[in-house]
This record gives structure tokens, C-alpha cells and sequence, in this order.
């Protein structure tokens, strides 16, 4: 399933339903904050980075299993993840999103945080998204600050950054 956008506004009710869709089939981005958290948790970069050419930029990216497409962190028998405490920013988001500009659905309108000026959203096809028995309550604040924290991030992540950062955790 893709990610069909619903405006967010108000908190919403949530619970992880492990259905995978969310850790299956997508391009996950990775800040060098991302692969230093996840490297200091003890995973080889080599094992869960890929890259990606998109123009003239050089993106880092969370590998998959080539036999499901589903991220390399992602425990098909649970599915659970393996590195939920330190997993990255983008799936912190997931399964809302965060954007600079209207997506043209209808009832959106758009959220300032912090001086910004966002669009919320969450994907209508989650299962967890005000699921039975929740185990949080998301805000749109959380959101956008985790939305602002990622495009921070990802502009400062460049493939300079990337040999300094192996050497750091290296040393």
C-alpha cells in the first residue's frame, strides 16, 4: 500500500499494528546522525547503508532484503524492529509526514511551528492510526518538530560527511 494523506491537526490515537507495510518497499532515508546512532548501537554501516543518485545529490539510504524488499532492521517473524529505540528519523515520522507545501488534499491547511510553515499529514491506510487500545496519543507538534529535526539533518548530510563519520566511530 502507499501513503494515502489524510490532513492532520488535531493528536491522534496510535498503536503499531506490525502490519509491515511500513517497513517494506520503501526508500528510507538516512541523516550521518541516523548511521552514527545506529552504528554506536553496535550495527556495521556496511550491513544497513545504501546509496542512492538522485541528480547531483549522493542520498544515503536503509538497506532491504533483496528476498521481500522489507528493511534489514525489520523482524519478518515479529514484525518487530530491531533497532526500534534508535531507528531513524524518518521512521520516528512515519506514518505521518511532514511537508513544505500543500499535497492538493482536501480539508488540509497549514500548521506554523516554530516560524514554519507546514503541512501535516498521516497515512489513511495505516491500521495503527486511531487504532483500539492505543499505546500513545502523536501531536502535530511532535510531528513537525521531528519533521524540522529530519530536514535539518538531511540538508547537513552530504557523502563528505561520511568517511569522517566512519573514521569518528572507528577511533
Amino acid at each position: 500500500m502507499r501513503f494515502k494523506p489524510m490532513p492532520f491537526r488535531e493528536p491522534v490515537r496510535f498503536r503499531c499494528l506490525y502490519c509491515l507495510d511500513c517497513c517494506r518497499g520503501r526508500h528510507v532515508y538516512l541523516t550521518l546522525r541516523d548511521v552514527e546512532r545506529i552504528a554506536k548501537a553496535g550495527h556495521d554501516p556496511q550491513d544497513f547503508v545504501t546509496f542512492s543518485v538522485e541528480g547531483d545529490k549522493i542520498r544515503f539510504v536503509l538497506a532491504v532484503r533483496e528476498w521481500d524488499l522489507g528493511c534489514v532492521f525489520h523482524d519478518p517473524e515479529t514484525g518487530k524492529c530491531r533497532i526500534h529505540d534508535v531507528r531513524p528519523l524518518i521512521c520516528r515520522i512515519y506514518p505521518f509526514m511532514v511537508s513544505k507545501k500543500p499535497l492538493g488534499v482536501e480539508g488540509e491547511r497549514p500548521f506554523t511551528y516554530k516560524g514554519e510553515t507546514l503541512w501535516l499529514y498521516y497515512d489513511e491506510s495505516c491500521p495503527g492510526i486511531n487504532a483500539e487500545n492505543p499505546e500513545t496519543t502523536i501531536t502535530p507538534e511532535e510531528i513537525a518538530e521531528l519533521g524540522l529535526e529530519f530536514e535539518r539533518e538531511f540538508e547537513k548530510t552530504d557523502m563528505d560527511g561520511f568517511p569522517k563519520l566512519l573514521d569518528e566511530l572507528e577511533g
